[in-house]
């Protein structure tokens, strides 16, 4: 049963599951776990257990709001960048129309749980991603780490394919820019 569950196609799964079939729900969240877990927890540590559960929960609810044409990778990190948002307005007790994403987790007051960095240049790299906003960072992991294509990353964060091309560039030279000026307090 286990190879016929391989071979279906997330959209497949996700059928089968909202149909009843929990089995093909465990090979859907087996698919993506790794991506969604990364998601959070690059953002606010190591406790995400409970948004990892809701965005697959959410998924399922919201099935019909996935297209034909769609993409679930695009479908799946739309809903955790929806949770990922709407945990931080509850846990800074903004107001329901700021815009948290364009803040840098620095802003926000979190500190990620970061990876014991394996040379100099990921320590930077890292520190580099926490001052950029939000926005930026999820734009560079989803096409750098998820590689998820400009079209999923456009419908994960429900924007057009040629803003997220333009964003994406912006986002690359904010790390540039702060990966410069980390360099530079090095040297001193």
């Amino acid at each position: 049963m286990l190879p016929v569950l391989l071979m279906r196609t997330d959209i497949e799964l996700l059928d089968a599951w909202c149909a009843g079939d929990n089995v093909a729900g465990d090979a859907l969240i087996r698919r993506h776990f790794e991506a969604v877990c990364r998601f959070f927890r690059s953002k606010l540590g190591e406790d995400v257990e409970d948004l990892i559960q809701r965005t697959f929960q959410i998924c399922t609810v919201r099935r019909k709001e996935l297209q034909a044409d769609g993409s679930f990778r695009g479908f799946l990190f739309g809903v955790a960048r929806n949770l990922l948002l709407d945990h931080l307005r509850r846990l800074y007790r903004r107001g329901e129309h700021d815009d948290v994403h364009m803040y840098s987790l620095r802003d926000l007051g979190t500190t990620p749980s970061e990876a014991v960095a394996r040379n100099e240049r990921e320590m930077l790299i890292q520190e580099a991603m926490r001052r950029i906003s939000l926005e930026q960072r999820m734009l560079l992991e989803l096409a750098h780490w998820e590689r998820l294509t400009g079209r999923e990353i456009a419908q994960a964060l429900d924007i057009g394919e040629n803003t997220v091309r333009s964003r994406l560039s912006r986002a690359r030279a904010a790390l540039r820019e702060e990966l410069e000026r980390l360099g530079s307090k090095d040297s001193l």
